[in-house]
């Protein structure tokens, strides 16, 4: 696979051959291409190169808005100690949520350190946030509340985006809802401006395996003709 992007005023960065887990048996066709994406959780420890993720996000923040108001906004979490700063936060607001439901502290500790290992072990990761500074302002809750909706499906559209231009560069990634439960604990973990709002988080790595092919439905268990 012959992709490559440039970066103005840094170091080039060099393409490295894809990884054979992730190339596609066909590249002709785009259908082909996307039909090989998977979530990857298990990274090699090789590092990312920060010049490489500002270009996926440049190629991300091609994905349509409403508005053509592009309400994305991007923290990118280069460094370990801030991804586990994060991890650990987050932990303590869902365990918290865990004891509340009754689940015993065997299971909690378990899942806490699933989630700290997948959030820092991975060699980067992109916070993706939602501002509303640029989008419209009603009088109305029930209209304002349709332009925050907006605002939500254009930055899950260029999430999307991202992870398959990551894709196209050998780069495996894996999206994760969790930063949703707790905005404000995420935004202070971070030092976040208070308008950012926290829309999940996009794991990046060079792929140590090729991802769980997990069953997807049907067409006629999902589509309705009119």
């Amino acid at each position: 696979m012959s992709v490559r992007f440039s970066h103005a005023g840094a170091t080039a960065w060099q393409p490295r051959p894809v990884p054979r887990m992730v190339q596609p048996a066909s590249m002709g066709t785009l259908h082909d291409f996307l039909l090989t994406r998977r979530s990857i959780r298990n990274y090699l420890p090789g590092p990312v190169p920060p010049a490489l993720v500002e270009e996926l996000i440049a190629v991300a923040q091609q994905a349509p808005s409403a508005h053509n108001r592009q309400p994305w906004r991007w923290a990118v979490l280069a460094e370990r100690d801030a991804r586990e700063r994060l991890a650990h936060a987050m932990g303590e607001a869902w365990a918290h949520d865990l004891r509340a439901d009754g689940v015993p502290e065997e299971r909690i500790e378990q899942l806490l350190a699933r989630s700290r290992q997948r959030i820092g072990g991975a060699p980067m990761a992109v916070l993706p946030c939602l501002s509303m500074a640029d989008m419209d302002s009603y009088p109305d809750e029930a209209r304002q509340l349709r332009e925050w909706q907006m605002a939500v499906q254009s930055v899950a559209l260029a999430c999307q985006t991202l992870m398959l231009a990551a894709h196209a560069v050998g780069l495996g990634s894996c999206w994760i809802c969790a930063p949703i439960f707790c905005t404000d604990v995420v935004r202070a973990s971070l030092a976040l401006p208070e308008e950012w709002e926290p829309q999940g988080l996009i794991t990046l790595g060079w792929p140590a395996d090729d991802g769980r092919d997990r069953p997807r439905h049907l067409t006629d268990q999902t589509v309705l003709w009119r």
